[in-house]
């Protein structure tokens, strides 16, 4: 058994070439062979997102506070709000994040296949984002 404390880990900033606005990334688990999933909680200030992107095996993002956005490619921008359980099949492009005056917190749980979790793709524009 292991127990990671509340506060244990360091939160990082979401990178500016894979998220648009203020991002915070609290770690919560690392896959330990032979398992292969990993978890963080995201917290995206209003008007933050994600880039484009999808993910080899597919995605689960559980939101736990705010309102946030999804959308699939080619797809409707869909509302989510707390409780609400999204599932990103493996290789959907996608982008989720806050709505513009409301910020979101998800957990964003995926796996790693072969070292790879996430295929980062271009921005989500303004335009696309307002849709």
């Amino acid at each position: 058994m292991e127990i990671k404390r509340s506060g244990s880990q360091p939160s990082n900033k979401g990178p500016s070439e894979y998220f648009t606005g203020t991002v915070r990334i609290d770690p919560l688990f690392q896959a330990k062979e032979p398992a292969r999933a990993l978890g963080a909680s995201v917290t995206f200030e209003p008007g933050a997102r994600t880039a484009w992107h999808s993910h080899p095996l597919g995605q689960t993002l559980i939101v736990t506070a705010g309102c946030g956005r999804v959308q699939r490619w080619g797809g409707p921008i869909e509302e989510i709000r707390p409780g609400d359980v999204i599932w990103f099949p493996p290789g959907e492009k996608h982008w989720h994040g806050a709505t513009p005056t409301t910020a979101m917190t998800h957990i964003a749980i995926q796996e790693n296949l072969d070292g790879k979790v996430v295929d980062w793709m271009e921005k989500v524009s303004d335009e696309q984002y307002r849709a």
